[in-house]
């Protein structure tokens, strides 16, 4: 399809599933019950996905604890006190930190894509976190008897096992979320930092086939998490030269919050590649105020004079509620925008003149 859009990944969860959430982890909650609430989300999340016309949904993340620590919830093998990400509103997130080896999944993004497939009747597509991300559970000062190389083969195995069960399972696209690509300038500016995220993905993106790359995607954005983000203030030209040496097919890029625009589009038509479908986030997830159609519509016909119409496609900025527990937009707004996003795609595809 000419001008495809596509949500990026979550939706604010209701309030039933960030108490039982947060019942569960203190252990006065059932894993069987914290199930059957997460379920009643999911039902209610697809349903609304479906109204608003969205042509691919996900599953809202309405399971996930987190879009960053899904896979090793409840391991044994990982505690608290890891790398702390400061957010401009002022909070913090501390990831946790391996303590042993070997690495390995307890929970595969899999499951939460056949769950959402049971219940769809539209695509479903499917976010992983990435290995780059994960990379920062390893600790500074290493393992004993477990050394970093050793850790990144797991790693990469684990990634790529995550990546090809949804792919296997029939998902319309796989995302790969990294979020931390403009952190990793921050924490970096020497980009030695970025080139190793990259080198990282890339280490997983190379074993899958150039078709199967062609269903794989990027997300970058600079973190989102309360209407805050962690690293808006590094420069995209940063960080978008490299993006576009990882070997994926798709990239869905943050843009909508730009306030250079055109700058960033100029970056993006000198380095992303013709065999590369650019996602251009046209609804900003941190702003209250829901887009209107005709905004979205003006914002693709503005990136078409810079790429062209059949490598480009529309997103939202980032997923509306990457943490389980944020609670700063409502489920109501997060589909509003939703629906401008695909009524503002569907008026640029008639002005483009594209079928």
């Amino acid at each position: 399809m000419p001008l495809p859009t596509e949500p990026i990944g979550s939706i604010p969860r209701p309030e039933e599933v960030i108490e039982g959430l947060e019942a569960y982890r203190q252990g006065d909650l059932s894993r069987q019950a914290l199930a059957q609430i997460a379920d009643r989300a999911l039902r209610a999340t697809i349903g609304a996905f479906e109204d608003t016309g969205s042509p691919v949904i996900t599953d809202g993340e309405q399971a996930k604890p987190s879009f960053l620590t899904y896979p090793v919830e409840g391991a044994d093998n990982i505690e608290p006190g890891g790398v702390e990400i400061p957010f401009e509103a002022g909070h913090t997130r501390t990831l946790p930190r391996l303590t042993e080896g070997p690495f390995r999944y307890e929970t595969y993004a899999v499951e939460y894509l056949e769950r959402a497939q049971s219940y769809a009747s539209v695509p479903v597509k499917q976010s992983v976190i990435s290995a780059s991300a994960l990379s920062f559970l390893y600790p500074d000062d290493g393992l004993d008897g477990y050394p970093r190389e050793a850790f990144l083969e797991d790693l990469v195995d684990e990634v790529e096992t995550d990546i090809r069960r949804c792919l296997d399972a029939g998902a319309h696209a796989v995302q790969m979320d990294f979020t931390e690509g403009r952190l990793a300038v921050k924490l970096d500016p020497s980009k030695g930092l970025l080139r190793e995220c990259v080198a990282l993905n890339n280490r997983v993106l190379d074993r899958f086939s150039d078709e199967a790359r062609q269903r794989i995607g990027v997300h970058t954005c600079p973190g989102g998490d309360k209407d805050s983000t962690h690293s808006a203030d590094v420069d995209y030209a940063e960080l978008l030269p490299l993006l576009f040496e990882m070997n994926a097919g798709r990239f869905y890029m943050q843009f909508a919050s730009e306030e250079d625009p055109e700058r960033v589009l100029d970056i993006v038509q000198q380095c992303s590649h013709d065999d590369q479908t650019i996602f251009l986030g046209v609804i900003d997830v941190n702003d209250p105020r829901v887009e209107s159609a005709e905004d979205v519509r003006e914002t693709v016909l503005r990136a078409a004079k810079h790429l062209p119409p059949e490598r480009l496609g529309t997103t939202d900025d980032c997923g509306f509620s990457p943490f389980g527990d944020d609670r700063s937009t409502a489920r109501r707004t997060a589909f509003d925008k939703i629906e401008a996003r695909i009524k503002g795609t569907r008026r640029a595809r008639d002005a483009l003149g594209l079928e």
